[in-house]
């Protein structure tokens, strides 16, 4: 399984980006993927997911309304476009997905067995 997260980058506040995660290898599941972000000298915390079968989304309170979470099936990819982008954003943001059934505990990171490398978003003041 591989996952390879792209997209970060340097922004202001207000702006945009959009990050890719392309996934490969992944069986076949009804497990969402989900972004998680970490911040320097912060816990990693849950920012959106979506499951592959179906369009159910789930978002962090702290996103809602700014970032959105969108798949293509197709190309086993997911996408989360941010927009109105806070300093507070800035983190290093991660596609991760899981093994085992969530049971509604994907906003949990430690259930997930597989991770991107992570890619940097900054945003300045």
């Amino acid at each position: 399984v591989q996952l390879q997260a792209s997209g970060g980058g340097l922004v202001q506040a207000g702006g945009s980006l959009r990050l890719s995660c392309a996934a490969s290898g992944l069986p076949f599941s009804t497990n969402p993927m989900t972004w998680f972000r970490q911040a320097a000298g912060k816990e990693r915390e849950f920012v959106a997911a979506i499951r592959w079968v179906g369009d159910l989304t789930y978002y962090a309170d702290s996103v809602k309304g700014r970032f959105t979470i969108s798949k293509d099936n197709t190309e086993n990819a997911v996408y989360l476009q941010m927009t109105s982008l806070r300093p507070e954003d800035t983190a290093v943001y991660y596609c991760a997905a899981a093994k085992s059934p969530l049971y509604g505990r994907y906003y949990n990171h430690g259930e997930y067995d597989y991770w991107g490398q992570g890619t940097l978003v900054t945003v300045s003041s």
